[in-house]
This record gives C-alpha cells, sequence and structure tokens, in this order.
C-alpha cells in the first residue's frame, strides 16, 4: 500500500525509518512514564493522531498479546481514532489487516510480529481490539496489556467503563492512555485533574500548540465563544458550564468523606422510577440539622420487589421515602406492596423543586458523601441549555440523563425546615434574567 513520504506528522526518511513530528506537548505525553497517561488537549490540539504512536510504542515494549482501542462509540471510532490507527499500522507500518465483523480487531500479521519482535514474537498472536464504552460490560473480556481510550471525556464514556478497563489491564499492569477534550465535569476530572493518584500523569496543551491549527482560528474562537467554552474546548481547562442549575453547590465545602450514620439519625430516601433507571439517593440527618447524602442507587431490569429488596438492604430501619410524578401512583403501589413505602412528592413542579434543593446547598444544610460519583458527576453537568451565544435558556440540557437528582428533587422537597415559607427560600438563578427576546 503507497503512503506519502511526509504529511506534517509522520516522516518516512530515505533510509525507511519512521519519524513523528511531535509538538512540545506530545513530546511531554511521549515521555511520561506513568502507568495511567491524561493528554487533555483543546480541539484539533493533536490527541487523537499521538495515539496510535504511543500504541505502537507500548506493543514494542510489552510484547505479544491483547491491546485495547476504546472510544464513547462506534460511530465516534469510525470518524477519527480508527483513520488515525490504519494510517499509522497500515500504511505506514504494514503490520497486518484490520477485520471489521464480526468484532472489530487489528490482527498483527507474521511479518508483523518479525517487525515488531524479531523471530521471539512469532508464536504468538496479537490483537489490537475496538471497543466502546457506552456500554460498560461490553468491555468484561480477556487480559490486554495496554489501551488507548480517545474521547475519554465525553459523557457517553462512562466511569464503569474506565473501571472495567483497568480490570483488564490488572495482571499484566498495562500503561493505558486517555487523549480528550474537557467536554464536562465527570469522573475523568475528579480522578485526573482534581486529585491525581499515584502513576498518574496529566498533561495538558491548548489548540494552539498544534503548528497545523491556524492563529486565525484561535483568534476568531476566542473572540465568538463564550469564555468558559473557548477556556474548556480551545485551552483544555475545566471551568463551570453556563446554566449551571446548581451553582450553589461547591465541591470543597459540600463533600465529604464517608463515615457510618448513626443507626438513630432520622433516614429520607427519594426515588426516580424507570423500567431501565431506578435511581435512589439516601440521607440521613444529623442533630444539627445538616443532611448527608450517604449513598446512592441506580439499577435497571429489575422488579420492584427486586428493587426494594436492594435498597431496604443494609438499612438500620424504616425510613421516609418519596419518589415519582403525579401520574406514576402504580409504581409506588407496586413498591408499597414490596415492602417500602413510597409516598407523593410534596411538590409536583420541577422548577419548585430545583429551587427546594438549590436551596438545601445555598444554607449549607445538605452534603455529600464523596464515595456518592454519580451524584456528584450530575451536579457538575446539571445545566440549562444554552443559545448560540451561550446565554442560559429556560430548558435543562440532556433532561432525561439526570436519574439521581430527580430523585434528590423528590425528596429535597421535603426536607425544607417546617414552617420555612416560599418566600425565605435561596431561590436558584433564573437563566432567563437579563435576556431580551
Amino acid at each position: 500500500m503507497t503512503h506519502p513520504q511526509n504529511d506534517g506528522f509522520y516522516e518516512l526518511t530515505a533510509a525507511g525509518l519512521l519519524r513523528y513530528h511531535f509538538h512540545p506537548g506530545q513530546w511531554q505525553a511521549w515521555n511520561s512514564t506513568a502507568r495511567q497517561v491524561c493528554v487533555l488537549a483543546g480541539t484539533q490540539g493533536g490527541k487523537t493522531s499521538f495515539g496510535p504512536p504511543w500504541l505502537h510504542r507500548e506493543i514494542q515494549t510489552a510484547g505479544p498479546g491483547d491491546y485495547l482501542v476504546v472510544t464513547p462509540s462506534f460511530p465516534l471510532l469510525d470518524k477519527k481514532a480508527l483513520p488515525e490507527f490504519r494510517k499509522l499500522f497500515e500504511e505506514y507500518l504494514a503490520l497486518g489487516r484490520y477485520v471489521g465483523s464480526p468484532s472489530r480487531r487489528f490482527e498483527i500479521s507474521e511479518v508483523g510480529q518479525r517487525r515488531l519482535w524479531g523471530d521471539s514474537g512469532r508464536a504468538y498472536r496479537t490483537t489490537v481490539w475496538f471497543g466502546y464504552a457506552t456500554d460498560p460490560d461490553s468491555l468484561e473480556a480477556a487480559t490486554a496489556k495496554g489501551a488507548w481510550l480517545d474521547e475519554a471525556g465525553q459523557p457517553s464514556f462512562k466511569a464503569e467503563s474506565f473501571e472495567a478497563i483497568m480490570r483488564r489491564l490488572a495482571i499484566h499492569r498495562g500503561r493505558v492512555l486517555l487523549t480528550t477534550t474537557p467536554y464536562y465535569w465527570g469522573w475523568l476530572k475528579a480522578q485526573f485533574w482534581d486529585t491525581p493518584g499515584d502513576d498518574v500523569d496529566l498533561i495538558r496543551f491548548e489548540s494552539i500548540m498544534n503548528p497545523a491549527f491556524p492563529r486565525e482560528e484561535w483568534e476568531r474562537a476566542r473572540r465568538a465563544l463564550p469564555p468558559w467554552r473557548f477556556d474548556m474546548f480551545n485551552r483544555a481547562r475545566f471551568t463551570r458550564p453556563a446554566g449551571l442549575i446548581y451553582a450553589a453547590f461547591d465541591v470543597e465545602r459540600h463533600t465529604c468523606r464517608p463515615f457510618p450514620v448513626p443507626a438513630d439519625w432520622p433516614r429520607y430516601v427519594g426515588l426516580d422510577f424507570g423500567g431501565v433507571n431506578t435511581a435512589a439517593v439516601f440521607l440521613a440527618e444529623s442533630p444539627d440539622g445538616v443532611l448527608y447524602l450517604y449513598r446512592e442507587y441506580h439499577a435497571g431490569e429489575a422488579t420492584a420487589a427486586g428493587h426494594a429488596a436492594a435498597l431496604l438492604e443494609g438499612e438500620p430501619g424504616e425510613a421516609e421515602a418519596f419518589g415519582g410524578a403525579p401520574g406514576e401512583q402504580q409504581w409506588r403501589d407496586e413498591f408499597r406492596a414490596a415492602g417500602l413505602h413510597v409516598r407523593r412528592p410534596v411538590v409536583s413542579d420541577v422548577e419548585v423543586g430545583i429551587n427546594r434543593v438549590y436551596s438545601l446547598f445555598a444554607a449549607d444544610r445538605l452534603r455529600v458523601f464523596d464515595s456518592c460519583d454519580g451524584v456528584l458527576d450530575e451536579l457538575a453537568n446539571y445545566s440549562r441549555v444554552t443559545d448560540e451565544s451561550g446565554n442560559p435558556l429556560e430548558a435543562i440540557a440532556d433532561k432525561s440523563r439526570y436519574h439521581r437528582l430527580d430523585a434528590l428533587r423528590y425528596v429535597g422537597s421535603y426536607l425544607i425546615d417546617e414552617g420555612t415559607t416560599e418566600s425565605d427560600w435561596v431561590a436558584a438563578p433564573d437563566p432567563l434574567e437579563g435576556l431580551s427576546f
């Protein structure tokens, strides 16, 4: 197969040597020896093009076996990561062939194995498997020696998927490369930006560090985009998105380490019903009136009896439970029959419920155990739809995703102090304030 001698990133010399033209940010990632390397880059900053060279070197180093390339979805794989992978592994290195069915994979040929390891690798089969992170169960299989995760910061790349990948790498202590733009505040921010653990390296570079990124486009984006969006997508900095609904929630002030909740503290449960997504949050009230969200639940494909049994397990006694929309009485009846009495929420209006939960955070009455990753992930991203100028509108973006926060709204509406009137609440910001139509 023919290929260009120099495409700006790869260069094939007259002597047949392949050279990479890395910019400084890519060089920093290349020289990292950490087991987990997270490349956080601005759009078109050169993050995806860096993945195949890194994986090629990892295969050379770790030897024959299985390797992974994982993207949030297969359409995203086909759009960018797979073409970049095939350009290096097929066109430039001629290491084997890509097979699209029944399982997406790249099989390294005998010739490719000799090129990688000489005669020592000929007796082993080496395959690069392509997976998607929307379904964590699809990533549970045999062991792997290394993995490249592209666009791992997208909302559809679940924390459970990353955990499944790390389990596959555990036997060989395989290294993992994550390449992404900071799309939202989620598990990746918490794990790599906020409190990176041992043997973790975060490399950040802006779009403009890529020599191929036009300065004119950088300046256009800086002028045209809202500052938070420009910082996120071009400067690769985590910033709070516009229209964040629970802006009163502060990670430092409103989270805490888990502790044994005394059995005599009053307990409350919020429930959001669903055939595929049933979610719950558990709160306990301390003697000084502070509410601690100490447990979360999210499961599907179970009967009401099955959910009720799982929810009641480990709880010291009966809790006051609230859940469901006004029209979901059948769900409440089925949970009651299964032993969990779920009451109708005291308010049905979504915005009123949001204001009540917002007021709990604003008054420093609600804290979340930092082990409740799902709740924290949703709190960081629960926001309004924005217009073309980045101004928040009234509608909630991706409203159907926030099952745990719906559950919190159902129970939080009840937990405002008795005797507190609506005029005493700290209201959530009006998304339409200041806009003219």
